[in-house]
């Protein structure tokens, strides 16, 4: 089991290595800068009919709307950030994934604006009301994400003990493990996008539908990525406090996986309620350790 172990951390080390996280973040800005001079230039070339879609592509209508591409790049490498810290605390993880989850409400706002009608009663028309609920949702999520960070910050730093680091290995071979999973879902969710977009006969909406491309696989997976952390924390630690904001963090993500399946003002009160739900198992939790 150690051996196993120890060859997991090598490889973790190797894969997540401060120089290999710089490159990533370097290769993340280029390309964010890249494909927004590339959205750019679509969304110009469509509009004086330079080609054509056979699709509905609002994301080719508005300048406003290639801020959506490099914010879909930001989000490769939060979701980069995410595996890296998942070994680190369960509050770690779940405060990046409610970072991930913001970060696609506000992509969604840049793919939505094109949608606005100006010329009408602003509730009457939907979209108007998407744009609404969306922003209003992105204030009261940051402000919960700040609040839930600020109480991350007081939890206080234990010692590595023996049991503790064969924790830790373990959640390191979970993320060496999740890290090919998560890359082939997601080639495998854009390739079976591209293919029904352009050979279904099917109008999928255009680039509107990327949302729904690898964030529901995404969550899915790191549902069970976290139930099975949870069920290895049986291991090493007794304490009730412990595993119920460990089995309050994976419920967290639930919640943020079921606001996928829908859409509207539904959509923005599951996503405020999982982060919602972690503060209180947050704030509960170190009640409880005060009074150990």
């Amino acid at each position: 089991m150690t051996s196993k172990l120890s060859f997991f951390d090598t490889i973790f080390e190797h894969i997540f290595s401060d120089k290999n996280q710089k490159k990533v973040e370097r290769a993340t800005l280029y390309l964010s800068i890249v494909g927004f001079v590339i959205h750019l230039i679509l969304i110009f070339s469509k509009k004086f009919e330079l080609f054509h879609t056979p699709f509905e592509a609002r994301l080719l209508e508005d300048p406003i709307s290639a801020i959506y591409t490099p914010f879909s790049i930001i989000l490769v490498y939060e979701i980069y950030l995410l595996i890296v810290y998942l070994p680190r605390s369960f509050t770690t993880a779940v405060s990046k994934q409610f970072e991930i989850i913001s970060l696609i409400i506000i992509r969604r706002i840049f793919g939505d604006i094109p949608k606005v009608e100006l010329d009408v009663n602003w509730f009457e028309y939907a979209a108007n009301r998407e744009l609404i609920y969306d922003l209003t949702g992105v204030l009261m999520l940051y402000f919960l994400i700040y609040m839930f960070n600020q109480r991350r910050e007081k939890l206080p730093k234990k010692s590595l003990s023996d049991r503790l680091k064969r924790f830790v290995s373990s959640k390191r071979a979970v993320s060496v493990l999740l890290l090919p999973v998560l890359i082939f879902t997601s080639l495998y969710s854009a390739f079976s996008w591209f293919i029904e977009l352009f050979f279904s006969g099917k109008n999928a909406g255009g680039f509107s539908d990327v949302n729904a491309v690898f964030y529901n696989e995404f969550f899915t997976i790191l549902i069970l990525a976290d139930v099975f952390i949870l069920l290895l924390s049986f291991q090493y630690t007794e304490r009730y406090s412990q595993l119920i904001r460990n089995t309050g963090f994976v419920i967290c993500t639930i919640l943020i996986r079921l606001s996928f399946a829908t859409t509207g003002l539904t959509n923005v009160i599951l996503i405020l309620s999982s982060v919602l739900f972690g503060l209180l198992i947050l704030r509960i939790y170190q009640a409880l350790e005060k009074q150990a």
